[in-house]
Parts: structure tokens; sequence; C-alpha cells
């Protein structure tokens, strides 16, 4: 099976605007209402292309674990994937609870000199506990559509997914679970019911975008720039609406053609082998599991400071980024018995 370097480089951007995400938070007057160290002085000019990438930037990440997944079955049996996701999500997800977070969450307390407690829980892992539970709920169906290949249903739904219509069905589909869970924000996915069935949601349509195979690629290529213009146009509309506020489901296209424009794009320009990729691709999910400590190592040390505030932003988000990735090179990647920890196979580093 010819490899799809551009969901990797996918898989790799979109961590990557995790953690920038996350480091923006830092800079808004709520970051100390979901757990964050917060500076005093906030950055109101950079929320604006925040919640631009809010709404699309975890479903992508839905999107794209499903599409793994489907790569990752083509060379196991359903016993093989299961053992090698446990491995790889659910022992990275269980050792970062109880190990990783609370690291963090000692930072944040100890900054804000709150009370010191061990204090166990997923925080920014949840992404991995959703995903785990949709492996288990949903290999029963993917491993039939692996047998059954030739079958009516899978040439159904490359019928369906060759077509702008399909994209058109997934989209109610997203609106129907909006309308049904009725989230009063429709950006707070983390370890909300919402956020698991949107995740769920995504996870299968992603299996099914790869499994519909060139067909669904050619045509969303020749549909991104409708998608990409109609995104932009909902996105300056919410931007001068009063408090950005829009109804749930013009949310839920914006979000959407987001997402399929990226696609179309990565699909157009992205696929390519590199060095840099390679590498970059292994370091991803280390880096999303630790990043958080070395976030607040830099918030607690550089936001007493009396300096000026973009200043801030730049040295924390250049510190969290470079810490993730030297702790990933000198002690996840080299000392191979804890690899399996940051869900990296457990083989020695030459």
């Amino acid at each position: 099976m010819t490899r799809r370097y551009d969901i990797d480089w996918l898989r790799v951007i979109a961590i990557a605007l995790l953690l920038l995400y996350h480091v923006a938070i830092g800079f808004q007057k709520w970051g100390l209402m979901i757990g964050f160290i917060t500076n005093d002085t906030s950055i109101d000019g950079i929320w604006p292309p925040m919640t631009m990438l809010n709404v699309w930037r975890i479903p992508l990440l839905f999107f794209v674990s499903g599409m793994g997944v489907y790569f990752a079955i083509q060379k196991r049996n359903w016993k093989q994937l299961l053992k090698e996701r446990s491995i790889r999500i659910f022992i990275p997800y269980v050792f970062g609870i109880l190990t990783i977070v609370p690291i963090h969450m000692y930072l944040m307390k100890r900054y804000y000199n709150f009370e010191i407690n061990y204090s166990p829980n997923p925080a920014h892992l949840w992404f991995l506990g959703n995903i785990f539970v949709y492996v288990i709920l949903l290999l029963p169906l993917f491993n039939y559509l692996k047998k059954h290949s030739e079958g009516k249903l899978v040439s159904w739904l490359k019928t369906v997914f060759s077509n702008p219509l399909g994209l058109v069905l997934v989209t109610v589909i997203f609106v129907i679970e909006a309308l049904l869970l009725k989230p009063s924000i429709y950006e707070m996915y983390a370890m909300t019911w919402h956020g698991f069935f949107l995740g769920f949601i995504a996870f299968f349509f992603g299996f099914c975008f790869v499994l519909s195979g060139a067909a669904f690629w050619n045509m969303i290529l020749k549909w991104k720039w409708l998608f990409l213009v109609t995104a932009i146009a909902l996105y300056v509309y919410r931007l001068l609406k009063p408090q950005m506020q829009v109804p749930t489901i013009q949310i839920v296209i914006e979000s959407n053609l987001w997402i399929y424009s990226v696609f179309a794009s990565g699909y157009k320009y992205l696929n390519k082998s590199s060095s840099t990729l390679s590498y970059l691709s292994q370091a991803a999910y280390p880096v999303y599991i630790i990043h958080m400590i070395f976030l607040y190592l830099s918030s607690l040390v550089i936001f007493p400071l009396e300096i000026n505030v973009y200043l801030k932003f730049a040295i924390v988000l250049i510190a969290t980024f470079l810490g993730s990735m030297i702790f990933y090179e000198f002690v996840i990647r080299r000392i191979y018995i804890i690899r399996p920890l940051f869900g990296l196979k457990n083989i020695k580093h030459k």
C-alpha cells in the first residue's frame, strides 16, 4: 500500500497548532478557568485567529486518527490492531494521567499558591482516551469493511464519497450531533459528550475517506477553492458579529469546510516523503504528551517578569517547542525502556 505522506504531515501540523494554541491560552483572561497559567496582561489581538483555528483543529485530529487506523488495519488482523493500539495509545494515556499531568498541575498550583496535592486526571490527554474507545467500538465494523472490500457496502461508500454531495451528508450528520447535544460552546471538546460524539463521527468518516480511494481525493481537490472561500466568508461573517456569536449550525459548516480544504491542500502539496517528515512524525506524539510541562515551566519563569507581553509570548512559545523537542530527542527517543510510555516502539536508538 502506498504511504500517504500528506496525512502524516497533517498530523504533525495539527499537533504544532495545538501547541501554539495552548501557548496562546496563557495570554487570555479565561485561561485559568480551564487550568492554565495565565499572564496578567492579555493579548486580545490573538483571539480572532484562535477562534478560526478552534473550530477545526481538534476535529481534524480525529479525522486523521481514523485515517491512521485504516492504514494500520490493512497490515494487521483485528487482534493485532487492538494489541498495537492498546500499547501505543492506552499505555501512554494511563502513564500520562498518573505522572505527566500531575507534574504540570503541580507547577500551576505552585504558581498560584494553591494547595499542593496529587491530582491525576486526563487533562490534555483526554483525546487519547477518546481515540482508544473509538477503536474498540468501531473495530468490528472496520474489520468487516476490510474483509468485504469488494462488497456492496464498500462500493456504496466509494460512490457516495466520490461526489461532493457525500460531504454534504457528512456535514449534516455533524449538524445533527450539535443540535442533539446542544453544546453551550461548540469548541468545548475536552471531556464532554459533545466532544466524544463529534470525535466519534470524525474518526469514522476519516476511515471512510481513505477507504474511498483516489475518487474521494480527486473530488475534494476539484472543489477545494469553493470549500476554502466559503470557509473564509463564514469566518469573516463571525468576526463581524457582536462577540462572534453565530448559530451553531454555521460553526459546524465552517468547521467542516476548513477541514475539507485542508485535506485537499494537503493532498495536492504535502504528499511527499522527506527525512524531516520522518523525524517529526515520530516526535509528534511524544511531544503532544509532554508539552504541557514545558509550557507551564516557561510560564512560571517568564510571566512574573516585567517585560513586553509580546516578548513573553515569543519566549514561552520557543521554550515550549524547544523544551519538548530536546526532551524528546535526548530522553524519550534514546532511553529505549521508556519509549512505550510515550507511544514509541521499544527499540534501542542507534
